[in-house]
C-alpha cells in the first residue's frame, strides 16, 4: 500500500469523517435515536489515517506530493 493521500486531502477527510460520525450519533446525547448513515463517516477517517485511498490507484491520482516525487 503505497501512500496516495496528501495533507490537506487528509484534513478535509478527518474533518468529514468526524463531522459525519458526529451528526449520526449526537441525537442518541440528546434522548434521540442514533442516525447510523453517520457511520459513513468511518471510511474518509480510515483512509484518512492510513494516508491511502482505495479509489486513487484505480482512477491513477495521488494527492501525495511527496509521495509522488519518490517514484
Amino acid at each position: 500500500m503505497t501512500k496516495n493521500v496528501g495533507g490537506i486531502d487528509r484534513i478535509v477527510r478527518l474533518v468529514a469523517g468526524l463531522a459525519l460520525l458526529a451528526w449520526g450519533f449526537a441525537p442518541a446525547v440528546s434522548g434521540g435515536e442514533i442516525n447510523w448513515l453517520g457511520a459513513i463517516g468511518v471510511v474518509p477517517l480510515f483512509t484518512a489515517l492510513m494516508n491511502w485511498c482505495p479509489l486513487y490507484p484505480l482512477l491513477g491520482i495521488s494527492t501525495c506530493a511527496k509521495c509522488s516525487a519518490e517514484k
